[in-house]
């Protein structure tokens, strides 16, 4: 059970750094409620970090 606890937060951690990397303090506060809002059941903020991502990811390449 400790070694899927471990691994699991080492995978958290990995695809946090991962989005943030990628897409900066944006898509870690996209992240941010998108986990926010599914934890505490309020479609509006998980709404508001999923499109938040979706426009981070959909944006055209400079």
């Amino acid at each position: 059970m400790h070694v899927l606890a471990l691994l699991s937060a080492v995978f958290v951690v990995t695809f946090e750094q991962l989005v943030e990397w990628r897409y900066g303090p944006a898509g870690l506060l996209g992240l941010l409620l998108l986990a926010i809002g599914i934890k505490a059941e309020r479609p509006s903020v998980s709404s508001a970090g999923a499109v938040l991502l979706a426009l981070l990811v959909a944006r055209p390449a400079l």
